[in-house]
């Protein structure tokens, strides 16, 4: 039975991370994951992902996406890869509304670059975009677009150059965990930690419950697509990544990235599925690409045009849509992060930063406790 310091199960977006920050303490680390990252089945899957600095889902999480940035920034340095685009973000709403006054109030308690504009404002400076009377836009210049799948090859190459033990396709049966460490079986060997970390994305709910930790989660298949575009309109040197809150629903999207076309998704909503239910393609519901027209027809109608391609994921939700990320109640040698309910990623770099920390020291210098596991209690 081979023995590790840290045995991580789950290397997407935020084991991937941990792994990382771990081997640079000098841990020996194992990374499990029944896939192979980057892969179409996780968090990461879809080529990008938004950051935003300015935090519409409220003031708590800015000091950590400044933290994540800089951790990309890292990154992208380390790596030699490039990993972020400053497109900017424009954050939509009506000005009254609880997304658009967290994101002016997270602005205002960290100085960080806002411009609000009226809707004619707006169409004035983004020719593409329509807003009714009574929208606004926020935009935070200093944000943008993480290349999400690179991301996940920048951690992967730098572990691997440590000479990281990354076991890909690989599912675990079986947790055993006591106060001197934890065993994790799976089909063909068995592997002994000092310490665990499980960020297991939508098969969170299988594995925590087998360390008697009941999270409240749900999976939803989601969908997003890219559309034929006019670079001189929607390109990324001249078009920002956006985030809508509207009458319609909660929308985002992202500029033309390489000629790619614009890609826009919807936040909220979608279909609750399993786990391990093979998840139906884009376009299998006559309302995935309908639901989508409808927000580009009355938001970005010159973007309303031929659809390139769809895909789906997951999104794992907590009921407050905020994180899970906290260590065991009985083992403070294990610790867990679910529940990243479709906004994630842009964080995972500060996650593995947090989860190292808890496993190393027991205690994170970042503010977590928005994210126990008691508010469920």
């Amino acid at each position: 039975m081979m023995n590790y310091d840290v045995i991580i199960v789950g290397a997407g977006s935020m084991g991937m991370a941990a792994g990382y920050y771990l081997s640079l303490e000098g841990k020996s680390v194992l990374l499990l994951d029944s896939f192979n990252p980057p892969h179409d089945r996780g968090a990461h899957h879809g080529d990008t992902r938004i950051i935003r600095h300015a935090y519409g889902e409220g003031t708590s999480y800015v000091p950590l996406a400044l933290r994540a940035q800089k951790l990309w920034f890292d990154l992208e340095q380390q790596s030699g890869r490039k990993l972020f685009y400053q497109t900017g973000v424009l954050n939509v709403g009506t000005r009254d509304s609880t997304f658009i006054q967290q994101v002016i109030s997270s602005s205002e308690a960290y100085s960080l670059p806002l411009q609000t504009v009226d809707s004619s404002k707006t169409h004035t400076r983004w020719p593409a975009i329509s807003l009714p009377e009574g929208y606004v836009g926020c935009f935070e210049s200093d944000s943008g677009v993480l290349k999400s799948e690179e991301c996940i090859r920048a951690y992967r190459e730098l572990l691997e150059r440590q000479q990281v033990n990354i076991l890909t396709n690989t599912s675990v049966q079986e947790l055993t965990i006591d106060s001197a460490g934890v065993t994790v079986q799976t089909a063909d060997e068995s592997y002994k930690g000092r310490a665990l970390i499980v960020t297991a994305g939508a098969w969170s709910s299988k594995l925590l419950p087998l360390m008697n930790i009941h999270p409240p989660l749900v999976t939803k298949r989601k969908t997003f697509a890219w559309f034929e575009a006019d670079d001189f309109l929607f390109g990324e040197d001249r078009f920002p990544a956006f985030t809508y809150e509207t009458s319609l629903g909660h929308y985002y999207g992202f500029p033309s990235m390489g000629g790619a076309g614009l890609k826009v998704g919807r936040h909220d909503g979608g279909l609750r599925i399993h786990p391990d239910e093979a998840i139906s393609e884009f376009g299998a519901l006559q309302e995935d690409e309908e639901d989508l027209r409808m927000f580009l027809s009355r938001f970005m109608p010159l973007a309303n045009t031929k659809l390139r391609k769809g895909k789906t994921c997951t999104y794992t939700l907590t009921p407050d849509e905020n994180f899970i990320i906290d260590s065991h109640p009985e083992y403070p040698h294990i610790a867990f992060a679910a529940g990243f309910s479709g906004h994630g990623f842009k964080f995972s770099s500060v996650v593995g930063e947090i989860l190292c920390q808890l496993i190393t020291t027991g205690r994170s210098e970042h503010d977590i406790s928005l994210f126990s596991m008691n508010r469920f209690n």
